[in-house]
């Protein structure tokens, strides 16, 4: 790896000594290294689907079974994949008490199942269900989880048999906002935020780094392109997820995971 690298890895390694309350933001792009497409990009879902046909309240009121089709096939993808490098090594920085927390825009399980304890899901979890009614949210129904087609009958709410959905936020929908704020709390007494694999155009996630550099932190971003985040960052790591964060455990003597 070139030697800027090396720099680089340097000086993120010496702001996550510093740093008193350190937290990391993720994106889809943390996870396709997994082998979970992302949204954006070329090869991203949503360049095989349109968004409005499956991931809207409208596109489920108009043909649940459609959208509960799609769902399967992604929870089937998504629950086969295993966490990488990137995700393990954040787990063990939570370990080792460098980040106190995970705030993440995947609705993936594999920050949990890398280890991380302290993860915030701004955009729901795939591994959850929620009434159609608005009466519960539960873990998603063990005869659901190994979905290769959705039954015949829809899944039904246990409490009014109304159609149960997955526990994810849709397009044109609003964050829970108990989560939104517990974000934002997080990221303004934070005092460095990593920024790893996210666009940073989808709002109001992209207020989050912003947030802790209001506040006096620093921004370290670690993505192969340039985006929206990058004028504020105060260091920019040009790589992937995985490669920024073999760095980095190697620099802190912790690559051993």
């Amino acid at each position: 790896m070139p030697e800027a690298f090396d720099e680089a890895f340097n000086e993120v390694v010496d702001m996550l000594k510093e740093s008193k309350h350190a937290i990391v933001l993720t994106g889809a792009g943390i996870s396709a290294e997994s082998g979970i497409p992302t949204f954006r990009g070329k090869d991203g879902l949503w360049n095989k689907y349109r968004p409005e046909e499956l991931a809207t309240p409208e596109a489920f009121r108009r043909n649940p079974a459609l959208v509960w089709e799609w769902y399967a096939w992604r929870m089937n993808l998504v629950f086969s994949r295993e966490p990488n490098y990137a995700h393990r090594a954040i787990a063990k920085l939570e370990d080792t008490g460098y980040i106190k927390h995970v705030i993440t825009q995947n609705v993936d399980d594999l920050h949990e199942r890398a280890g991380s304890r302290n993860v915030t899901h701004l955009h729901g979890k795939l591994k959850e269900v929620k009434c159609w009614n608005g009466c519960i949210q539960i873990a998603l129904p063990s005869d659901l989880v190994d979905l290769s087609r959705i039954p015949e009958e829809l899944p039904k709410c246990p409490e009014c048999s109304g159609l149960l959905r997955p526990a994810v936020v849709w397009f044109g929908e609003r964050l829970d906002p108990d989560v939104l704020m517990r974000s934002f709390d997080l990221a303004e007494k934070s005092d460095l935020i990593l920024v790893v694999g996210t666009s940073a155009v989808v709002q109001p996630a992209a207020s989050v780094p912003m947030m802790t550099k209001r506040s006096g932190g620093k921004i370290i971003e670690i993505n192969p392109d340039e985006t929206p985040l990058t004028p504020y960052s105060d260091i920019s790591l040009r790589l992937s997820a995985v490669k920024a964060f073999e760095g980095i455990m190697k620099e802190l003597e912790l690559d051993q995971i």
